[in-house]
């Protein structure tokens, strides 16, 4: 069950419409999992700096279980997250940061338990 957050300073207007779709979709091929189980936040218009400027940019926050806990792996998501987000954003690669957590199932709640239960 991923969680994919981005948080931008980009306006909203200047995000695809479909952006929550887009990445929904792009995560679920990118972490192997199926897009029904892909959580996905877009957040715009946030007052931002990355790398000491506040200049456009993009932070996304990848959690899952079982994905992203390696380098080998976070390595080969990257890439792919990276290609996905500036083709969509219109940014380049140095005003972009990924973050990767790796989530173990007891912490994530859903239907009354955990995941571990389900």
């Amino acid at each position: 069950m991923p969680f994919v957050e981005l948080d931008t300073n980009l306006a909203a207007e200047r995000l695809p419409q479909e952006l929550p779709q887009k990445l929904c979709a792009a995560s679920a091929a990118i972490l192997g999992k199926p897009a029904e189980r892909v959580n996905v936040t877009v957040r715009s218009g946030l007052p931002m700096v990355v790398s000491g400027s506040a200049e456009p940019c993009a932070q996304l926050l990848v959690s899952s279980i079982g994905v992203v806990g390696s380098a080998e792996q976070n390595k080969a998501h990257s890439a792919r997250f990276f290609d996905f987000l500036t083709a969509e954003l219109g940014l380049g690669t140095e005003r972009i940061v990924i973050r990767f957590y790796p989530l173990e199932p007891w912490q994530i709640g859903k239907n009354r338990t955990v995941m571990t239960f389900l």
